[in-house]
């Protein structure tokens, strides 16, 4: 072989080698650059879902939402400002007896239990009148629901009469359907239907159970609340009539019995 041939193979190695080596540096440099280009996108994925999760946590709850809505739908039979007046009775009947109670509360439900029939006899007869006032405090105390949508669902049943809101409240109340304070049963509407079932004039109501899942009366049902902290009352449940306290005979709680009820309520009627 000639010196001259053996330089030109030589050269002609180094010619592909440096080929080679341009031709690998060009797909380093695209991988990098798809490197790159696929951790730029996963950043700001991440940001996003981060930004997101952050804009989710700062949105204002369902609830916390309704609480500005100034055109509330109020249910039927009510009167006052956004219907929160709830008057249940015969006009005729001249005392009034106000009614505080939170649908979560386990004491107004011993006291429905107990005395509910006794004071739906009185309204009944004409004895007194019932205002009712509705409280959602105790969602307060872990983040629940199910007082306010309880809430929210009565006045459903108000909506379709002053009865069927009395009976559903009754059942709410019921032994059956109550549920343990710590359990926020009612913040779902199948399980408030469920209990409505069970109210002859709410059982396979389209209406009722349209407004129950629509939510149509939650705005109501905050005004109402807030009808409640307003009115200076700070536990359920509270009787009043003529502003004084129904209470048990030497106790600043509501009558627990139907006996110490009647007691009670024959002794506020007499002013």
């Amino acid at each position: 072989m000639s010196a001259r041939n053996s330089q030109a193979n030589k050269a002609a190695a180094r010619e592909r080698l440096r080929a080679e080596r341009e031709r690998q540096a060009k797909k380093d440099k695209a991988r990098r650059q798809i490197v790159v280009a696929v951790s730029t996108v996963a950043v700001l994925a991440a940001a996003g879902g981060i930004g997101y999760a952050v804009m989710q946590a700062n949105k204002p709850s369902h609830w916390e939402s309704v609480k500005d809505e100034k055109n509330v739908a109020a249910p039927a039979n009510t009167t006052g400002t956004n219907g929160t007046t709830v008057v249940v009775g015969k006009s005729t009947a001249k005392k009034t007896l106000e009614l505080y109670e939170d649908s979560r509360c386990p004491i107004c439900a011993t006291f429905e239990q107990a005395v509910g029939e006794t004071v739906k006899k009185d309204v009944d007869a004409g004895k007194y009148k019932i205002k009712y006032v509705g409280a959602t405090f105790i969602d307060n105390s872990d983040q629940g629901e199910g007082s306010k949508n309880a809430l929210s669902a009565l006045g459903a049943a108000l909506n379709v009469s002053p009865d069927a809101f009395l009976a559903y409240k009754s059942a709410l109340y019921s032994a059956k359907y109550h549920p343990d304070e710590r359990d926020d049963k009612f913040a779902k509407d199948s399980y408030l239907l469920e209990v409505a079932d069970t109210v002859p004039a709410l059982k396979g109501n389209a209406a009722f159970k349209k407004a129950v899942e629509d939510g149509t009366y939650d705005a109501w049902a905050i005004k109402m609340s807030q009808a409640f902290d307003k009115s200076g009352v700070t536990g359920t449940p509270t009787l009043k009539m003529d502003g004084k306290k129904v209470t048990s005979e030497g106790s600043d709680n509501a009558p627990m019995t139907a006996a110490d009820f009647t007691k009670a309520i024959d002794k506020a009627l007499k002013g």
